[in-house]
């Protein structure tokens, strides 16, 4: 059927344009409700993207649209509930695409707006693994502008809601808004409830007419037959209906279709702005130090740098992209619910030919959801955040999100009895193939942490926090030795195969001799280990154990820098009133509080107080403690290393200078200095100004 970029301007779409200006955001709500409800689909067809576009803004950002991202109850409660009630998965706009998917309208969606490895893909002419891009590509005509996906009103409506959270920032600057009380962050959690459900199924679309249905999609090369989901990420619809001999005939086609387009079209649009070819590749010390001799070309301007060639055509898979904080409290909230469908599986029955005709499709939908669809391009976002983020305390948002994905048995249905002595809980041996298969997620990331953590001022009560809940959350009874038995299978001896990238096509009874002398399930584990690490990493990668020397002397540093914090903490609290008298100090040196704050947001030393300061040494001593149950750390070796802050403390004392340069008009701080007094690494209350 004809797109809507063939249609001439309705008046409705004229009439509908002018309320816009005309009429208060509840009226004009109501009155598109009435339309929605009293017209048919072929009116609707070519009011459909105005309205999209009009409620999620453009996709270049210049339209604005309702601003779902701001909008919030407590300061806008009319419209806050309008919308949401417009939007709900029952409401009038869902009414409308599902009014328009029976008649089977399709929608151009352009390419130059999908994120940068699956643009570059498609323009290369190569077709992303994703099957939500299959069948979809629109080749321009002779004067085409571009190349478009041609998607369903379902697929249309998804694509703009979800990428509204990358093209719609948060523009409010006269009051703070949360996120987590955003429409924007609602209507997620309700279509997510909505479309993954943990308890029952997929509510069916609301029937148009006596008798009718809403057809799905068509189904993909329906003759290919389906492959395991250990090999070809196929999609789950096209084996269900592989089986079906009407397509409208079974409703568990329809429930499982409109689960699997969300969820890719989730992962997609806020997860999969690197691709793992890239990820692999500037991994690299050698790409590593190439990008840097670009960079450092491009500061200098000279553009004609052999190194730019070369750049270019890696940064043609790697847009230019830096996730907000409303970003990622959109993906723990994505996280946190996966692992509760997830977790919501019904259990196994005890006969294997009776699961194989008793599973639904949304049941094997909840079996391979998070290491099909999520787990490689969550951990590339996590890896670039780890990276890129700014040392401040802003990552918290980043690693709340980290953690509530190392923590599924959080999100399952059966709770641990509670203790009423409030000691933590053993995680369960259940959770260890899980622990297994996102090893990466739990040791490369958490000496990437590490590493964030050295770099990071942990006098501020904020960063000594969030080394605090990282170590509580390690120091989970069991976890640590889960962890550990995954790195023990990973690092069994290899298997002698060949060529290490056919392994994910070995059957179960390949190469037995080479697994003789190991149990079979461990021989299973070791292998499923491996496969994880090396598809995400590639095939030279080189494995650093987090109980390892390497990582433990990391560890080692940290707590260093704890017990060093801590004494600077306790310094501060002894001569807080010496403190408060610095202030005129920052004068003498043409420092303003402007100034001093700089650029650096998460550092709230400006704020400090006795009860900032009593949170801080709080923090840091129960950190210690979990950093030596997990590591296993000698009490007498830390025992030293503190007494050697507190004697590198007295010895350096508080009269020393920040770093400073002689002027005509006196002494002047340097860039250095001024970093030095924002840390707090000179005690500049006790300076003699005279």
């Amino acid at each position: 059927m004809a797109g809507p970029h063939l249609q001439q301007p309705s008046f409705l779409l004229a009439t509908l344009k002018a309320d816009c200006v005309n009429k208060p955001f509840a009226q004009r709500c109501h009155d598109l409700r009435t339309v929605i409800e009293e017209l048919p689909a072929k009116e609707l067809h070519g009011i459909f993207p105005w309205l999209v576009e009009s409620i999620f803004g453009s996709l270049d950002g210049i339209i604005i649209g309702w601003n779902l991202l701001c909008l919030q109850g407590r300061t806008n409660p009319t419209e806050y509930s309008v919308a949401l009630d417009f939007l709900d998965p029952s409401g009038p706009m869902m009414k409308l695409v599902y009014k328009l998917q029976a008649e089977e309208y399709r929608y151009d969606f352009p390419v130059s707006y999908l994120p940068g490895p699956v643009k570059a893909s498609i323009q290369e002419q190569v077709l992303p693994e994703c099957s939500l891009y299959h069948n979809k590509v629109q080749f321009p005509s002779s004067g085409g502008l571009g190349l478009n996906l041609v998607l369903n009103p379902f697929e249309y409506y998804m694509f703009y809601f979800a990428i509204s959270l990358i093209t719609q920032k948060n523009t409010s600057a006269t009051h703070h808004v949360s996120p987590s009380n955003s429409a924007y962050f609602i209507l997620v959690d309700t279509y997510l409830k909505c479309f993954l459900p943990t308890e029952g199924s997929v509510l069916p679309p609301p029937p148009l007419n006596p008798g009718g249905a809403i057809p799905s999609p068509t189904p993909r090369s329906p003759a290919v037959p389906f492959t395991s989901y250990g090999m070809h990420h196929t999609s789950l619809l096209k084996r269900h209906i592989a089986h079906q001999p009407s397509l409208n005939a079974d409703p568990a086609s329809q429930e499982i279709w409109r689960s699997e387009t969300l969820l890719q079209i989730f992962v997609e649009m806020w997860l999969h702005h690197y691709s793992l070819e890239m990820y692999q590749k500037m991994q690299s010390p050698h790409v590593k130090l190439e990008v840097l001799h670009y960079r450092l070309s491009i500061s200098s301007k000279h553009h004609g740098s052999p190194a730019q060639s070369s750049y270019q055509a890696l940064h043609a898979y790697q847009e230019s992209f830096n996730p907000t904080e409303e970003h990622v409290l959109v993906v723990r909230l994505l996280v946190k619910h996966l692992h509760a469908f997830s977790n919501s599986l019904k259990p196994e029955p005890l006969s294997p030919s009776a699961h194989s005709h008793t599973a639904s499709p949304l049941e094997e939908f909840k079996r391979v959801v998070i290491p099909r669809f999520v787990r490689q391009k969550l951990y590339i976002f996590l890896q670039h955040c780890f990276g890129h983020w700014p040392l401040d305390a802003s990552f918290r948002a980043v690693l709340e999100m980290w953690l509530s994905y190392l923590q599924p048995w959080r999100y399952a249905p059966e709770k641990p009895p509670q203790s009423t002595e409030h000691l933590p809980h053993s995680v369960s041996e259940k959770w260890a193939t899980f622990i297994q298969e996102n090893l990466l997620m739990y040791t490369k990331l958490f000496a990437g942490f590490l590493n964030r953590a050295l770099r990071t001022d942990l006098v501020s009560p904020k960063n000594a926090f969030m080394v605090f809940r990282v170590a509580k959350v390690f120091a989970q009874p069991n976890l640590a030795e889960m962890i550990l038995k995954g790195e023990q299978l990973f690092l069994q001896p290899e298997l002698v195969i060949p060529h290490r990238q056919h392994r994910l096509f070995l059957t179960p009874t390949f190469g037995g001799a080479f697994f003789s002398s190991w149990p079979p399930t461990t021989a299973d584990a070791s292998f499923k280990v491996k496969n994880h690490v090396y598809s995400l990493e590639g095939q030279d990668f080189q494995y650093k154990q987090m109980f390892g020397t390497e990582v433990r002397n990391l560890v080692l540093k940290l707590a260093q820098l704890i017990c060093q914090a801590q004494q600077t903490a306790k310094s501060i609290s002894d001569h807080s009133a010496e403190t408060m008298a610095s202030q005129s100090f920052f004068s003498w040196f043409r420092f303003t509080p402007s100034e001093m704050n700089g650029s650096y947001t998460g550092n709230d030393l400006d704020e400090i107080g006795q009860d900032s300061i009593k949170k801080t040494d709080e923090y840091l001593e129960k950190a210690l403690e979990y950093l030596c149950q997990i590591f296993k750390l000698n009490g007498a070796q830390l025992t030293q290393m503190i007494k050697n802050c507190e004697t590198a403390q007295d010895k350096n004392g508080k009269n020393q200078l920040p770093d400073c340069i002689e002027s005509e008009d006196g002494l002047i701080l340097t860039p250095l200095g001024r970093y030095q007094v924002r840390k707090e690494r000179f005690h500049i209350a006790t300076l003699d100004c005279s």
